[in-house]
């Protein structure tokens, strides 16, 4: 069996499991908890499919697992590994559906289209592996470079977020009023997510990876940084729907700054009527 067939094993069990224990524990955030642990599973399976002899192949699965250390830690010291650390997003979800329907987009959804995509995020190393000819180059150590930049930038994002709501939590704590709820200094400066902007990043560079092995950007395993990036403004439309609703002045912060992409803020009468 090759290892897109052992990776689909995988998969498959790993549905069942997160199914089952949405099921059991009534919570629905264990594809979460799982998230970045599953890509480097799938990672190091291809690379010892070959062997461990290709260098593109290694360096990227070893890049993968430093992006599932430094995952696994922020949502760890978020307490998304504790009980009763659902997304809170669930919670709103599911007051807003009848209880069959939420149950049918935790099958659908939850469980199987985001665990396809934590396969297909990873399958440009199925193009690595099908190219291990194709020596490890300058490209490669290019891309190299900007999954590296991405992952320090959203080191710092994460820190910075930490950092802010760890504040804003002592603020209430003492009964003080923060001054605002959400973030909208350092990298939130340019952009609303840039944490965001720096996850999605990371796997478009893995996608490169596989064209420079292929010596082409035709590839159809492009569709998987598609999905996820897909994923990922429609997970940022219903977070900001739900920030707009707790702060009435986060609206302007939308109308100032970059959703995404890292930019310059927008100013003045500018911002006020965009």
């Amino acid at each position: 069996m090759g290892p897109l067939g052992v990776c689909l094993i995988v998969s498959a069990a790993v549905c069942a499991l997160v199914w089952i224990l949405s099921v059991a524990t009534r919570e629905y955030s264990w594809v979460d908890r799982l998230w970045s642990v599953v890509p480097v599973a799938y990672a190091w399976i291809f690379a010892g499919a070959a062997g461990f002899t290709d260098a593109r192949l290694t360096v990227v699965a070893s890049l993968i697992t430093l992006w599932g250390i430094r995952l696994t830690f922020n949502f760890a010291r978020k307490g998304g590994y504790r009980a009763g650390g659902e997304d809170y997003r669930w919670k709103v979800l599911r007051s807003q559906m009848p209880p069959w329907r939420f149950q049918l987009f935790n099958v659908v959804f939850i469980t199987l289209y985001q665990n396809a995509i934590l396969l297909l995020i990873t399958l440009p190393m199925l193009t690595m592996f099908a190219h291990q000819g194709t020596a490890f180059g300058p490209l490669d150590l290019v891309a190299t470079v900007a999954f590296l930049g991405c992952l320090v930038g959203e080191t710092v994002a994460d820190q910075q977020q930490w950092v802010f709501q760890r504040q804003k939590a002592r603020t209430l704590a003492s009964g003080g009023v923060p001054s605002r709820g959400f973030l909208t200094t350092g990298l939130f400066t340019v952009s609303r997510h840039p944490n965001f902007f720096f996850e999605q990043s990371q796997w478009w560079v893995v996608f490169f990876f596989g064209c420079i092995a292929a010596g082409s950007l035709w590839q159809w395993t492009i569709i998987g940084a598609v999905l996820l990036t897909t994923l990922f403004l429609g997970s940022t439309r219903f977070t900001e729907s739900i920030s707009r609703s707790k702060y009435p002045d986060y609206a302007l912060y939308q109308a100032r700054t970059s959703s995404l992409i890292p930019w310059f803020p927008k100013r003045g009468a500018e911002a006020e009527t965009a």
